[in-house]
């Protein structure tokens, strides 16, 4: 068998080329998926060098697409969405109209139709997840008003981005049909029908089945087998949801991701395939840019200027000007569509399925990976002049700082800064609360911040590795940090950045192993507890206990 076969050598170029890009990306500030779009270019048959081979990846895309998906419906927050329904549903829905409206009208003076124009502007009126995030969490502006509509309107973006890939190819049967009029609405009624029929039996059978499958592997004790399941869960939905209802794969996935996230196992079925979902998730994003041509920006640049002024001033201008229609400050405004002016994951499906459906021409598929990458790219300048800069935010800002201090003065007491709020960060906060040293915690992930809110904590929502983060937790008056997370080598960059501010801070932090635990040390950490050394000391404590307490012959006999 040769070593070198077109399987693996597209999956070792994609994956290497786009490691060393996205690390290129992260080292300017911009999200790594510009890195991974930029190595699918390179690798693509439009450059010269390496070609990696198209069908695989696109096959291997397709594993992408599923297990992005699944991602999507396992953090869908209905709760989220419910609390800001009366912005973000109307206004995502009249964003998307008018994004898709300018795109009607770049189609129709390209002369491509009203379908493809439809499709085109489609793709352009939905954001990426990843950048979005990735923006309002630079500010550490999650949690707040601002933030809780940006992600509200997100959700509402990705449930109409849904049902267009469940519509998309009824309408291309339909047009595909002798008389498209008349056989159009009967397709579509029947792919809605059929639908209606997956929605139910996910609802009525999976919800049931699903959760109680994987409780029972649980109690298995297995780690692979739960891992195994999860993932058999993402694909064999996906898979069954195409091959018995003919919807598509993105459906199934959503669904059944959606159905997990309301369980309890939620957090661990996403801990569990995070590794498999990055690595494919990084090979959809070659894959989508090895199809792009990068010759459409010498060949139609005013096409390409047009769409990108559609991303970030004419849809953005949109939805600034719903939300103040709706009676929200600027500063509430400029966030928001600062952090939208760009697409992403879903524009990516949308023109590769538009194209092969041959509902969209490749120069309109190839205007959309151009636009995506340059919106991803300026995102963050433009975030930072639309945020960053203005005066109202400082303003915000400089008030809630103030706030802080005074409080923090008006109960005269140092605090205990930790890092993480998971089964470990749990344990600590309770044992921290039964003593008179007030606790604050930094915790990066929003549903874990609000439950450590509603458990009654001071939380600061964030990376614990941004300086701002840590001057927000009050590091200069802190009394003591305790690392929580299960990341020791993350955590080690967190204790040179917090020593680095504050040098006499003590500093303990969590550990799996010897190598954990030296990194640990070398960047600042005044004391490491390593779980398995604990584990074994406890245990063998315990066997010294029952020794001491168990009666001695001579108590026997007598």
């Amino acid at each position: 068998m040769p070593h070198h076969t077109p399987l693996i050598g597209t999956v070792v170029a994609g994956l290497v080329i786009a490691f060393f890009m996205g690390a290129l990306a992260h080292r300017l500030r911009v999200s790594p998926i510009a890195g991974y779009l930029l190595a699918g270019v390179l690798v693509g048959p439009f450059t010269p060098g390496f070609v990696a081979d198209v069908g695989l990846a696109q096959e291997l895309a397709e594993i992408g697409v599923i297990l992005l998906m699944f991602g999507v419906g396992l953090h869908f927050s209905l709760r989220d969405l419910l609390a800001v329904k009366s912005i973000a549903i109307p206004g995502a829905l009249v964003q998307i109209s008018a994004a898709t409206l300018m795109g009607i009208g770049i189609g129709t003076l390209m002369g491509w139709g009203l379908i493809a124009g439809f499709v085109f502007g489609l793709a352009l009126s939905v954001a990426s997840t990843v950048v979005l995030l990735r923006a309002l969490q630079s500010r550490n502006l999650v949690e707040t008003e601002r933030g809780r509509i940006a992600v509200g309107w997100l959700i509402v973006e990705d449930l109409v981005m849904v049902l267009a890939l469940v519509l998309l190819p009824a309408l291309a049967s339909g047009l595909a049909g002798g008389d498209a009029a008349a056989s159009l609405p009967w397709v579509l009624a029947s792919t809605l029908l059929k639908v209606a029929g997956f929605v139910a039996l996910m609802l009525i059978v999976g919800r049931r089945v699903l959760p109680w499958g994987l409780h029972w592997v649980v109690h298995t004790g297995s780690r692979e087998l739960f891992r195994l399941a999860v993932l058999a869960v993402a694909l064999g939905v996906a898979f069954g949801a195409a091959y018995v209802f003919d919807v598509s794969f993105a459906l199934g996935a959503f669904f059944a991701g959606m159905i997990l996230g309301e369980t309890q196992l939620s957090r661990r079925a996403a801990e569990e395939t995070l590794p498999l979902r990055d690595a494919f998730a990084v090979l959809f994003f070659v894959s989508v840019g090895m199809l792009f041509d990068p010759t459409v920006v010498t060949e139609q640049p005013l096409p390409l200027l047009v769409t990108v002024l559609t991303i970030i001033v004419g849809k953005s201008f949109a939805a600034w000007f719903i939300v103040r229609a709706f009676g929200h400050r600027n500063d509430t405004a400029l966030t928001i569509s600062a952090s939208l002016a760009q697409i992403g994951e879903f524009s990516f499906i949308l023109a590769g399925l538009g194209a092969g459906l041959g509902l969209l021409p490749d120069a309109g598929r190839d205007l959309i990976l151009a636009g995506a990458i340059i919106s991803i790219f300026l995102n963050p300048f433009i975030f930072n002049l639309a945020v960053g800069r203005s005066s109202s935010v400082k303003k915000q800002l400089a008030e809630e700082a103030v706030q802080t201090e005074i409080e923090r003065e008006r109960r005269h007491e140092e605090h205990v800064i930790l890092v993480g709020y998971g089964r470990v960060g749990k344990l600590v906060a309770r044992g921290l609360r039964a003593q008179p040293t007030a606790v604050l915690l930094i915790e990066s992930q929003g549903d874990l911040a609000r439950q450590a809110r509603a458990d009654g904590f001071e939380v600061v929502t964030g990376n614990a590795v941004e300086p701002g983060v840590l001057r927000e937790a009050g590091i200069e008056r802190a009394h003591r940090m305790l690392i929580a997370i299960p990341e020791g080598f993350e955590a080690g960059a967190i204790c040179e950045q917090a020593k680095a501010l504050r040098p006499d801070l003590s500093v303990i932090a969590r550990a799996h192993s010897d190598a954990q635990c030296e990194h640990l040390v070398q960047h600042g950490a005044d004391s490491v507890v390593l779980g398995e050394r604990e584990i074994a000391r406890q245990m063998l404590a315990t066997i010294e206990d029952d020794r001491r307490k168990a009666p001695t012959p001579g108590e026997l006999t007598a």
